[in-house]
């Protein structure tokens, strides 16, 4: 028994030692954050050092979601001024961790932004939400329904419809989980986004697609699908019986996931 303890003390003590351990921003300075960010409004030095610009993002977003210290929390001041700052990067980013690091960085500062001054980045988004890169693509659907309104909704909703059906299942399942915020946010979106029904029932019954890497399972696509319509269909006792005639696990309908399965 004492040789069983000392092994698992000896297992225990690497833990507790990581637990001591001091994490790399723990002593993070915010006055020193804000000075090193204005790098973002020299190009030159943005495309020289993208590492050390993910550094800076990453610093941000540390001080804005460290639970510890309320001092580190950024003012709506300091936040517009990041925010501003952050978006001339859309410009001079073609690294593309930074570039994700963009994506996450707005879409966490935008709540404490002006809605007035946040509208600026949403021309950036949607160049990026009908580039050929996917991975961007998927990141700018996302960000962008937490900015747009219903009225800005109207005039980019054909973007999303067809991101619905696109064959990479990263543009899809960002489409259809963008969906279903947009559809909880408001009425209005919940309006135009029973228009794409059609795009969404497609999705669902569809039994493969084709990304990047080749042939693979849609299952995560069917079920954010499924989720979608029943959003759509969940005041429409009739329609709701018809969707789960139409998709019954039993009745088959072409539904491979488990997770979307009625």
């Amino acid at each position: 028994m004492d040789k069983f303890m000392k092994e698992v003390e000896g297992i225990v003590a690497p833990k507790e030692e990581m637990e001591d351990a001091i994490h790399p921003y723990e002593k993070l300075e915010k006055a020193k954050v804000l000075q090193d960010a204005r790098i973002f409004h020299d190009s030159i030095q943005v495309r020289e050092h993208p590492r050390r610009c993910c550094r800076i993002l990453s610093q941000i977003l540390y001080l804005q979601n460290d639970p510890k210290s309320a001092s580190s929390k950024l003012t709506r001041t300091e936040a517009t001024d990041l925010f501003f700052a952050g978006t001339k990067l859309f410009v001079d980013v073609e690294d593309a961790s930074l570039r994700r690091l963009v994506y996450l960085f707005i879409k966490e500062l935008q709540p404490l932004c002006d809605p007035s001054d946040v509208i600026i980045v949403t021309s950036c988004l949607t160049k990026d939400m009908t580039c050929d890169n996917n991975l961007y693509r998927a990141n700018a659907i996302r960000v962008l329904v937490n900015i747009i309104d219903s009225a800005m909704l109207g005039s980019i909703e054909r973007y999303i419809k067809q991101a619905i059906v696109d064959n990479d299942l990263q543009v899809s399942n960002a489409a259809l989980v963008s969906a279903c915020h947009l559809f909880e946010q408001s009425t209005d979106n919940a309006a135009i986004v029973r228009r794409w029904i059609g795009e969404v029932q497609e999705m669902l019954i569809k039994k493969s697609a084709r990304n990047n890497v080749g042939n693979t399972s849609n299952d995560m696509v069917q079920a954010n699908a499924m989720r979608l319509l029943y959003l759509m269909k969940s005041h429409d006792r009739l329609g709701m019986a018809k969707l789960v005639q139409k998709f019954s696990g039993l009745a088959g309908g072409g539904i491979r996931s488990p997770l979307a399965l009625v």
